[in-house]
């Protein structure tokens, strides 16, 4: 007989022939009945494969390669082979899978390094999958089935695998019925789905641990006691007890046995082990020889085929065996072992005399369905579930197929061990996760207080959860937290303008003309940190609790308006340039975010911050200035008391032209005026006042400011002395400052103003019309309402007796004064209040002088923009107290500059020095 090759399962249909090995027409195996035999286990890493010699040793032919590579094309999937046998009827099918040592390399040779753990875990879970289609599917198109181990141990993972193939097998029973429903098989065999209930026998090997010693040692001490059975058969014994228990305690194998998956015969062995190999391969060919040798002497005289050529050879191997004796005893009075052929035939000759497998037990046993098909009507079964289970290719039954594959969650609680016991792990840590993430949290809370609880919920997680499904329920954990935080917990986002933020959960803001409502989901609320302080207003001469403002609206502008209402509303006032919309819809302007403050403030911030020795001259009573100057514009107008160096001379060159400088009346500025605003836009209100309490004379500088607040000593304005020259002196320096500071030097031969006498004395060579004085204050305020005159970066005006404050002006006028000072009256707890700038009090005397304001404040390190009103270089009208209020808040539309920390200095947040400078005014025209 001629050797022949294996072929895919997927070959054998109707257009295609099997192998056999030998040539015979088609019409002589086609009409014949089979027996289907499958074969399927696992291997270790030995030489050759064992499921494979297996075959060539039942057929007696060289059908598999022992040393080549697997035939299912280098992949690790699962697959079948077949090779029928037709001299003895037999079909028999391999089944490779991942469980074979081959497949398992070339597996892990296709995972790459970075492979994740779940990936991997997937990856390995499907192929687990794929491998049980393959066994449903030769559980249900064989007769016998051989399960191969390569070692002489049961594997009980067998019966989990089992139990999830007989509850799959449930499941997808009708698809299997709708799939074989029009094949010429009998009736018993579509309701059943199977030829019959397959018969599973166990084929171990034997490794070279287990030793049997020659002299019987094994027998307790007694090596003359004869032994009926060799420690072969005892070892199969053994096996099969063991083996038919765990099956029967798992319910695997019932007494009815057309209800299960398998069955496994009564009366007969259904365990063989395969002998170790002998140690000696010389002696081993010698004797192989030997025996084919007389096998082929006796079959020179007669020539039979099929069964009864098989008997023939098993009684001639017995009679070779015995050496003469009886047919059943060895000389060590041993029943003879047989051979794997003898052990299988057994089973095969049951199918091929149609006699069926009677494995019922019990008191009323029930027969079993049993066919024996020809070989077309098996190919045509076999195709059809071959479609529907594992190659799904056909498009007719690709719906039953697809339903087939939403079954195999059936696999997940049997097979994947590893996820289950993840899942039940992790699903244990999750309430721990929770109990963590809840505890110590307020009723309603932050962002950064939900991520700080939820890394404390992962970290509590991560020390209980394990396996594959750990990262599948840290999301869960996320969702459930963020669920829980979100579900009335969450606290409004929004901060308060002296960084506080809302103590109310997270709500609407109200439209216009909307009412608050609680019961809206979510609310409609106003914010509120509950943070209450007290302020002054515009004037100083009343005070008012306030809410902590939210809005720059709120801050600079409503809150004043609404004390105007009680105290100042009807005081001179100096009005800065607002907003004046033309459309009834104004919007902001949308080009601010094009503009860093850092960018903004660069030629323009230095032209500020620059002291000028020179001002532009006004006439006193003229308090409406051009709108070129009221944009913070250097215009033609200033003429020779300009600065006459390059800096001028370059923003000069970069003045916009007038249709620039036109205020737009269609987009609004959205927040304060500042050094890195676009030039054309106007605010829609004013952050800054400016108010006169009344004539110069309405200040005592023997009493001091009398208005609630102040402590005690501290209301008292500092002096500022001014010098008028006559224009009769022939006098030099007519533009120099005349604040007496120390910038300004005598001339020659010439006494300086005061150096002899008092703060306030005059020189004995000068008239008293030489000589003016002002009053400047600088007043703090903080949260409580306390008020304070400062005379200096880090002094506080304390004057006790009568006399008024003694300190110069000069002093705060040339330097930077602090917008944040610590308070007198610190309170009880640990963090520090801090006192603002709030006022600027000037008393211009009625004396020609002209006295410029220009504030400008810079409430932050760099690159924080540096503030002032719409309206710069303001001279300030003779005979007058009075008032600039500064902001409460700073804001640009980028964000809000937040008062200073604890750890942060004081010394970014300060108004520049040069806010006021006073020059002789113009003589009137006699």
């Amino acid at each position: 007989m001629q050797a022949a090759v294996p072929l895919p399962l997927s070959a054998l249909d109707e257009s295609f022939h099997p192998v056999l090995p030998s040539t015979v027409s088609d019409a002589a195996y086609r009409d014949d009945g089979l027996c289907v035999v499958g074969i399927f286990g696992k291997s270790n890493m030995q030489p050759g494969p064992l499921k494979e010699s297996l075959i060539n040793t039942l057929a007696d032919k060289h059908i598999f390669s022992l040393f080549g590579g697997p035939q299912g094309g280098g992949t690790a999937d699962s697959h079948i082979q077949a090779f029928y046998n037709q001299e003895n009827r037999v079909l028999y099918l391999v089944l490779s899978s991942v469980c074979d040592s081959r497949q398992l390399l070339q597996a892990c040779q296709s995972l790459s390094a970075g492979t994740g753990h779940s990936d991997s875990h997937d990856f390995w879970k499907g192929l687990d999958r794929q491998h049980c289609l393959h066994l449903l599917y030769m559980f249900s198109v064989c007769h016998v089935l051989l399960l191969v181990h390569p070692n002489q141990t049961f594997d009980v993972t067998y019966d989990r695998l089992f139990r999830a193939l007989d509850a799959l097998r449930q499941k997808v029973l009708p698809l299997i019925r709708a799939a074989i429903k029009d094949c010429p098989v009998s009736k018993e065999w579509k309701v059943n789905c199977r030829p019959c209930p397959p018969r599973l026998l166990f084929v171990f090997q034997m490794n070279g641990t287990l030793k049997v010693s020659a002299n019987g040692s094994e027998s307790g001490g007694n090596p003359d006691k004869p032994k009926k059975h060799s420690p072969r058969r005892r070892l199969q014994h053994a096996l099969e007890d063991q083996i038919y228990r765990i099956f029967r305690k798992s319910r695997v194998l019932t007494n009815q046995s057309s209800n299960c998956l398998f069955t496994v015969p009564a009366n007969q062995a259904f365990v063989y082990v395969i002998p170790t190999a002998d140690e000696d391969p010389v002696g081993a060919l010698l004797g192989q020889l030997r025996s084919n040798c007389i096998l082929c002497d006796q079959d020179s005289t007669t020539s039979v085929s099929g069964p009864r050529r098989y008997q023939q050879m098993r009684r001639s191997a017995r009679q070779s065996i015995c050496s003469g004796d009886s047919g059943s005893m060895s000389m060590g009075a041993q029943l003879v072992d047989c051979s794997l052929k003898e052990f299988l035939w057994q089973h095969v000759e049951l199918v091929l005399t149609k006699k069926g497998f009677d494995d019922s037990v019990g008191r009323n046993p029930q027969p079993s369905h049993f066919e024996l098909p020809t070989y077309s009507k098996w190919v045509q079964v076999a195709s059809r579930l071959h479609q529907v289970l594992i190659s799904n290719t056909d498009e007719e039954i690709a719906e039953l197929a697809s339903k087939v594959q939403s079954q195999l969650k059936v696999l997940e609680g049997f097979l994947d061990a590893d996820t289950k016991f993840s899942e039940n792990r992790c699903q244990k840590a999750l309430p721990l996760a929770h109990s963590a993430y809840q505890s110590n949290l307020p009723h309603n809370y932050t962002t950064t207080v939900h991520k700080n609880q939820l890394a404390q919920a992962l970290r509590v997680y991560s020390q209980h959860a394990r396996g594959v499904a750990f990262q599948r329920y840290a999301l869960q954990l996320h969702e459930d937290c963020y669920k829980f935080w979100s579900n009335g917990h969450q606290l409004c986002e929004e901060r308060s303008l002296t960084d506080q933020h809302c103590v109310h959960k997270f709500h609407l803001l109200p439209q216009p003309g909307e009412k608050p409502d609680m019961d809206r989901n979510p609310p409609i609320l106003n914010h509120n940190s509950r943070g209450r302080s007290t302020s002054s207003c515009n004037c100083g001469r009343k005070q008012a609790p306030r809410e902590d403002p939210f809005d720059i609206q709120a801050a600079n502008y409503d809150f004043y308006q609404m004390l105007e209402e009680k105290c100042c509303g009807k005081l001179e006032r100096i009005e800065f340039p607002v907003f004046q919309p033309s459309t009834p819809d104004p919007a902001p302007a949308c080009n601010q975010a094009q503009r860093l403050p850092s960018e903004a403030s660069g030629s323009g911030e230095a032209e500020r911050l620059k002291e000028p020795s020179t001002a532009q001259s006004h006439t006193p009573g003229d308090t409406s200035l051009s709108l070129a100057l009221s944009l913070g514009q250097s215009t033609d107008s200033l003429g020779p008391y300009a600065d006459g160096d390059g800096t001028d001379t370059q923003v000069q060159q970069k003045r916009p032209s007038l249709v620039d400088r036109q205020p737009s009346t269609v987009e609004y500025l959205p927040g304060m005026m500042h050094s890195g605003c676009p030039k054309g836009l106007l605010p829609k209100f004013s952050s800054w006042s400016l108010v006169k309490l009344g004539p110069a004379k309405s200040y005592n500088c023997h009493t001091g400011l009398e208005q609630p607040g102040f402590l005690p000593g501290s209301s008292f304005l500092l002096p500022w002395d001014l010098v008028i020259r006559s224009r009769s002196e022939e006098d030099t320096g007519l533009t120099e400052p005349l604040d007496g500071g120390t910038s300004s030097w005598p001339a020659p031969n010439k006494t300086l103003v005061g150096k002899r006498g008092s703060t306030g004395g005059l020189g004995r060579s000068r008239r008293r019309d030489d000589m003016a004085r002002a009053f400047v204050g600088f007043e703090y305020e903080d949260s409580r309402g306390r008020r304070f005159i400062s005379s200096g970066p880090d002094k506080i005006v304390k004057v006790l007796g009568p006399g008024g404050a003694k300190d110069p002006a000069t002093r705060v006028l040339n330097t930077d004064m602090p917008l944040y000072i610590p308070s007198p009256s610190q309170g009880r707890g640990l963090k520090p209040h801090y006192a603002q700038l709030a006022r600027l009090f000037i008393v211009v005397p009625d004396a020609p002088l002209e006295v410029t304001l220009n504030p400008q404040v810079q409430p932050g390190p760099p690159p924080c923009p540096v503030f002032h009103p719409e309206q710069t270089d303001l001279v300030l009208p003779p005979d007058g107290l009075w008032v600039l209020r500064f902001p409460y808040s700073y804001a640009t539309d980028r964000g809000t500059c937040y008062p200073p920390k604890e750890n942060q200095p004081l010394n970014n947040y300060k108004v520049l020095r040069g806010i006021l400078r006073a020059t002789t005014a113009n003589p009137p025209p006699q």
